[in-house]
């Protein structure tokens, strides 16, 4: 069925991209949710990348799954947003603990509070959390997208898991405070 609806768009059939609009928006649109920094930029980067969707249908190859080439589209964009206003500045630093010393899991955290909390993350520090814990990209592969050495893509990720751990404890704290 894709196969057939992606050749009706790339014949430029409105009712086709329609429905492959309708298909893909709630997965992509959370895509541009988690990488954003507000639900405002979250619609503009929705909208701008739908058009590169289109724009670049012809280049899919039905190698694999084109939900997958759409979300790597998407994401692609917003990195090359953030990119162009200098986000990924290197920042290096002895304090930071390992990685894997920093533990967020909570399951008294609702989905909508922790959206919100790693929507405030600054962006160097919510791009890599997403590209790493949400999306599975090695820090290799993270560096390479970020143009930043590994080091600085595990440092980013601790920074973020200890600023929500901290933002989980302290509404953890003010939750046990109500009760």
């Amino acid at each position: 069925m894709i196969e057939k609806l992606l050749h009706e768009c790339k014949k430029n059939d409105t009712r086709a991209q329609e429905q492959l609009y309708k298909l893909l928006a709630p997965k992509l649109f959370s895509v541009c949710l988690k990488y954003s920094r507000s639900h405002e930029e979250a619609q503009d980067n929705f909208q701008e990348s739908f058009l590169i969707i289109f724009e670049k249908l012809h280049q899919f190859k039905s190698e694999g799954s084109f939900e997958g080439w759409a979300k790597r589209l998407v994401i692609n964009y917003i990195l090359q947003q953030y990119r162009k206003k200098g986000t990924f500045l290197e920042i290096i630093s002895d304090n930071i603990p390992d990685v894997d010393d920093v533990e967020i899991e909570d399951e008294n955290v609702s989905m909508d509070y922790l959206l919100n909390i790693i929507q405030e993350l600054p962006d160097r520090y919510r791009l890599v959390f997403n590209l790493y814990v949400v999306d599975g990209y090695s820090h290799k592969e993270i560096a390479n997208m970020l143009d930043i050495t590994d080091g600085t893509s595990k440092s980013n990720l601790a920074r973020a898991k200890m600023i929500l751990k901290e933002k989980i404890q302290k509404q953890n704290t003010m939750l046990s405070k109500t009760k």
